[in-house]
């Protein structure tokens, strides 16, 4: 596993990548690739892909942390950001929600600079966002195809836990969206003090009329950036 990274998160992680359990994680992450194709299956999103969102978003340029949970296991959807899927590829529900919250949130102010927003909806690619300053993070950065939640527990929830603790920590004024009980416990440790933490059901559709729609967290968190002075997020 080849571990490609801004060179900003570079600076803060690097011990990390010596520990016992890195080094256990990516042996297990490189024999589940490897041997993928002998056992008749697949691994996503593709090994490039891994550390996507710490190469779309650079540390010091995070304004808002949307934390997931694993990434999608179908063919051809994840790409290493959250929630996001390639281009042409079909979005998936819980895609579809967000969207139908930014629409309903935002309207036409969830564009900004006085871009059309019309291309970018019919797109589920959402390093659109990445390249903002949203950091779009899993908490499981690979999964096997068809068997969600097949690469937890292998150490990339610690990985992760370290990366939400440097924001949290290093960084102030940060918004952080935290969608469904897994995302809120793994934001517990966030200082509320220093950062706008932003609480909903998941927008899966098991969830998203129990209080997802209707969160306005899109809004929220433009209108905190703008209070402190940082550009707004062009959702849209």
């Amino acid at each position: 596993m080849n571990v490609h990274l801004h060179p900003s998160w570079k600076a803060v992680l690097s011990d990390e990548f010596e520990k016992p359990y890195f080094t256990e994680l990516t042996e297990f992450v490189r024999g589940e690739y490897s041997g993928a194709a002998r056992r008749g299956t697949a691994m996503y999103p593709p090994p490039a892909s891994i550390f996507r969102s710490f190469e779309a978003c650079p540390f010091d340029q995070v304004k808002v942390v949307i934390l997931g949970q694993d990434p999608y296991h179908g063919p051809g959807q994840a790409n290493g950001l959250c929630f996001s899927v390639g281009e042409g590829v079909a979005m998936p529900p819980s895609l579809q929600n967000i969207f139908k919250e930014i629409r309903s949130d935002m309207g036409d102010q969830g564009k900004e600079n006085g871009n059309s927003s019309s291309a970018t909806l019919r797109s589920g690619n959402l390093e659109r966002w990445a390249t903002q300053g949203v950091l779009l993070l899993n908490a499981t950065l690979t999964v096997e195809a068809g068997k969600a939640g097949s690469h937890q527990r292998k150490g990339w929830e610690q990985f992760t836990d370290r990366v939400v603790k440097e924001l949290s920590e290093k960084r102030e004024g940060l918004v952080f969206l935290l969608w469904g009980r897994y995302a809120q416990e793994k934001g517990a440790a966030i200082d509320p003090q220093k950062h706008l933490i932003l609480k909903a059901p998941h927008p899966s559709p098991l969830s998203a009329y129990s209080g997802f729609f209707g969160c306005k967290h899109f809004s929220q968190a433009n209108a905190y950036l703008q209070e402190r002075g940082v550009q707004r997020i062009d959702w849209r």
